[in-house]
């Protein structure tokens, strides 16, 4: 078989998950960056909202323009699951579709070279993955699928109801991850703090916590996508009492107007919403991260700068802006009253704004302060600086540290390797660092 493999992985961190268990069944594969001399090219797509799904085509298509006359163009993930039919008729070009449950027979298709759709969403259970991008962080799937029942979100429509892992095949993908080195993870899926309540468990992450503490050699970790309707208090007790997991959350509450909330089918009104909050922010060393939507199908102008309102005087040390996407198979796409796309946009602006002065605030709050970072590797920015973030963010979202690497002290700072560092300035929206003497050489 062909040897040489060009792989791009679109969309989210469970996508990219997704990719690296393709990367495991194809390790006798070459990796290269050059697509024209490929004998495989992998695309594993988002199929979220339409500047996603525009991203993909446009991906596909590119990769079949330049590409060699006897390669395989594969597509895979989820605008393949969700639009199959239509893309296997309108995109003869691809050779291979195949959507969200056949990852890890990948090299199967490649062999037989044919399409194919499994039933079931793919849970990692056993499979080798070649984790990327980082020699000591990785993410760890929790489930797939979904039981809300948001108005704007597609994908319990091409995924499916919740479907979580077992406890115990997370555990021992951590334990093998932590065998190779790694000692940094962050746990994801569409909504995880429902975790395990498909199998009639109510605080499955509370378990998780649990289990993944007595794994020895993990160090740092964090839960990414909590939704507010199923995260509860003592959860939210349960994170800040663990002496791995930090007091990260993030939280897509998608708008605070009681109105819109219910508009959006989200669960949880405005009161519950700002209890849950306010009790992460009061926490100690807390990062509390939202994502708000603007111009969903009745959403005024009152409720709007109510949205900002409260976005600017929160404290959010993070904020996403999405301007919402009208999509088929969602309520809210039956919905009347839909936003004109100029104001949409203009929203998404005002809005945009505002997330970009609360992240500089939440970064000028930092300066000053004795913080755990990590080193991941040279600056883009200057040979003398190493890039780094903080142990607490989640890698390549929450942004970047520079270490001033000049003195011949700090030339011996290890990549991949905590250091506690005092976060001197912020320059620009990059903070600087400079890591403790007596550290240096260690």
């Amino acid at each position: 078989m062909a040897n040489k493999l060009h792989i791009i992985s679109l969309g989210c961190t469970k996508n990219l998950v997704d990719t690296e268990v393709m990367l495991g069944k194809l390790k006798n594969f070459e990796l290269t960056d050059n697509n024209e001399d490929a004998d495989v090219i992998i695309v594993n797509t988002c199929g979220f909202i339409d500047a996603a799904k525009e991203e993909s085509l446009n991906t596909v298509l590119s990769l079949h323009e330049a590409r060699k006359d006897d390669s395989v163009l594969v597509m895979a993930g989820c605008l393949s699951e969700r639009y199959q039919e239509e893309l296997m008729e309108q995109i003869p070009e691809v050779d291979i579709f195949t959507g969200v449950g056949d990852y890890d027979k990948i090299d199967e298709l490649l062999i037989e070279k044919k399409s194919r759709f499994s039933e079931e969403v793919y849970l990692i259970d056993g499979a080798e993955r070649v984790v990327t991008g980082s020699s000591y962080h990785a993410y760890i799937k929790l489930s797939e699928g979904c039981n809300q029942a948001c108005s704007f979100c597609a994908i319990p429509s091409f995924k499916g109801k919740l479907h979580s892992r077992d406890l115990d095949s997370i555990a021992r993908e951590v334990e093998k991850l932590v065998a190779k080195g790694y000692w940094d993870f962050s746990f994801v899926s569409q909504d995880s703090s429902s975790y395990l309540r498909d199998q009639n468990v109510k605080d499955g992450l509370s378990l998780l916590i649990q289990r993944i503490e007595l794994i020895e050699g993990v160090k740092s970790a964090r839960i990414l996508y909590l939704y507010p309707s199923t995260t509860s208090i003592k959860l939210l007790q349960n994170i800040a009492k663990s002496k791995i997991f930090h007091n990260y959350f993030d939280m897509p509450i998608q708008h605070i107007n009681d109105d819109m909330l219910r508009i959006m089918k989200r669960g949880f009104g405005k009161d519950q919403t700002l209890e849950l909050l306010e009790y992460m922010r009061a926490l100690p060393d807390s990062f509390v991260r939202t994502s708000f939507i603007v111009g969903h199908p009745g959403e005024t102008k009152e409720m709007f700068e109510e949205m900002c309102a409260f976005a600017d005087s929160f404290g959010f040390d993070r904020i996403n802006v999405f301007a919402y996407s009208d999509e088929e198979t969602t309520s809210a796409h039956e919905m009347q009253n839909k936003i004109d796309d100029e104001t949409k946009i203009k929203r998404a602006e005002i809005l945009g704004d505002i997330a970009a002065v609360t992240t500089k605030r939440s970064l000028q709050n930092e300066v000053g302060k004795i913080r755990q970072i990590v080193i991941d590797g040279q600056s883009d920015e200057h040979e003398f600086l190493l890039s780094a973030r903080e142990l607490l963010w989640a890698p390549e979202i929450d942004g970047e540290i520079y270490v001033n690497d000049r003195s011949d002290e700090s030339a011996d700072l290890e990549f991949a390797k905590p250091y506690e560092a005092k976060i001197t300035e912020l320059v620009g929206d990059i903070l600087t660092a400079t890591v403790n003497n007596d550290q240096k050489n260690n």
